[in-house]
């Protein structure tokens, strides 16, 4: 396994003001990003069609910078769990490992 410190965060295409009233209410503890214009979200092809409305996409970026994975089918319940299996998958060692 390889044993490095993995980074993550959200992004929304909400405006600044209402990610920080999403952030407080749920005591994240990780950085909330705002793509307003959708500019970030176009790029990573999240947005499509003409609703504009972003998908719910997790992106598994490896230490060059890479996507390694992404994951279009987010499963809210699951979500955290899901996410610890891939990167174990993707060879990134647990906390402790």
């Amino acid at each position: 396994m390889r044993k490095f410190k993995v980074a993550y965060f959200g992004a929304s295409c909400d405006e600044e003001s209402e990610n920080k009233k999403f952030h407080e209410k749920l005591d994240l503890d990780y950085p909330l990003l705002s793509d307003p214009q959708r500019d970030v979200a176009k790029a990573f092809g999240v947005v499509s069609g003409d609703s504009g409305y972003p998908a719910r996409w997790t992106f598994f970026i490896d230490a060059e910078g890479k996507i390694a994975h992404i994951d279009k089918a987010v499963n809210v319940g699951s979500h955290g769990a899901d996410c610890a299996a891939k990167l174990k998958e993707l060879g990134v060692a647990a906390a402790g490992e």
